[in-house]
């Protein structure tokens, strides 16, 4: 089985690569503006879990450089998403807005919070 995976997360990140979508295109000072409301989130991740895959590719799209933090091969950002954020699952956004931290589990949740404030 963990061939299987091993293989199945090589054939995504694969793809991912060759089909990378297209960055949007915003003015200078409003890329600024958004670079800084993003310096207050991270992406926990997984590199091949497809669900991360699927807000890293969003996150690309809305030309969004937030720092990814890999939570399986940095046990340093696995136990703070697991300390912090209260469970150990990815991908997982955390928003920390007015010394108010969020953590935002859920793809599908991710994507439509990012697509609402930046799209």
């Amino acid at each position: 089985m963990k061939v299987v995976r091993w293989l199945l997360g090589r054939l995504i990140l694969t793809l991912n690569f060759i089909f990378s979508p297209k960055s949007m295109k915003r003015p200078a000072e409003e890329q600024a503006k958004v670079d800084s409301e993003i310096n207050n989130m991270s992406l926990y991740q997984f590199e091949a879990c497809p669900f991360c895959v699927k807000v890293r590719r969003s996150m690309k799209r809305l030309n969004l450089d937030i720092a990814v933090r890999d939570a399986k091969n940095d046990a340093t950002f696995g136990n703070e998403l697991e300390q912090q954020g209260g469970r150990r699952k990815v991908p997982c956004l955390r928003i920390e807005e007015n010394g108010q931290v969020q953590w935002m589990y859920e793809s599908n949740d991710i994507i439509a919070h990012l697509e609402k404030k930046f799209a």
